[in-house]
């Protein structure tokens, strides 16, 4: 089962690298220099890059695993290695060698500015997500 966001939330996710890129696009455009142009291409790219991210945040699981897809990577935790879900939210589990690791869900953080609505499926979500936890099923 997949746990993603309204488009409009995602799109806001996305905004986190949107911003700067279109600022070093304008940076670049405005460059009297080709070096100071070269430059901002990896700042471009880079920051492209974070905003496709953000907009495809989400937490996939089903009978075996989850998996998370954050802002700067994707992991996949076996189920029998959750310890819990936290409330920042984020997942608590132990990795093959005895490592007790903790892995934030960007997708579920909560912010002052957002909607009830928006604040509501992330919570729902949470919840459903701590019961698979337990329960170990989808």
């Amino acid at each position: 089962m997949e746990r993603t966001l309204p488009s409009r939330n995602r799109l806001a996710n996305s905004g986190l690298g949107v911003v700067p890129a279109i600022v070093g696009v304008a940076y670049a455009v405005q460059a009297e220099g080709g070096v100071q142009r070269l430059l901002a291409i990896p700042a471009v790219l880079g920051f492209s890059a974070l905003a496709v991210r953000g907009y495809r945040l989400a937490v996939t699981y089903d009978h075996s695993r989850i998996t998370i897809r954050g802002y700067m990577r994707t992991r996949v935790i076996d189920r029998g290695a959750i310890t819990g879900i936290t409330d920042f939210p984020a997942v608590r589990w132990t990795s093959g060698n005895g490592r007790r690791r903790w892995t934030p869900l960007t997708v579920f953080v909560t912010s002052t500015g957002e909607s009830s609505a928006a604040r509501t499926h992330k919570e729902r979500a949470i919840r459903r997500l701590r019961q698979w936890a337990r329960r170990g099923g989808g």
